[in-house]
């Protein structure tokens, strides 16, 4: 695993209103030549009051580094990742506990006996 890209906070993918929707939570979209893909990584408002990272295969799980933005409906933040790979993630909020994405690709078990959220990246 690995090949992080970066981590941006931009526009680049509209940002929908983040309810309860699972299938939103997650969003991709690749650049025109297929080289990387953005993935917006959304939260719903009431799932922290202060701060959201998001930690993974993608950034050496790194809790400093990679944080989600507050918006009006949520927590949102962009990923590049490369394609035709997978990413274990979690959620690290308000600098206490972890969790997992519900619209996540799927849930692996990690070395510590419970799930890591899987993004799926196609080609």
């Amino acid at each position: 695993m690995g090949g992080c890209v970066g981590f941006e906070t931009c526009p680049a993918i509209p940002s929908t209103r983040i309810k309860n929707i699972k299938r939103d939570m997650i969003q991709k979209q690749f650049t025109p030549k297929r080289t990387v893909c953005k993935v917006q990584f959304q939260i719903p408002a009431e799932w922290a009051e202060k701060s959201v990272a998001i930690a993974g295969d993608f950034n050496d799980w790194n809790t400093e580094s990679d944080f989600l933005q507050k918006e009006e409906a949520g927590w949102s933040g962009v990923v590049r990742l490369k394609p035709e790979q997978e990413y274990r993630f979690k959620y690290f909020v308000d600098g206490e506990r972890w969790e997992n994405d519900d619209a996540a690709d799927a849930y692996v078990m990690n070395e510590f006996g419970t799930d890591d959220s899987l993004v799926k990246i196609g080609n």
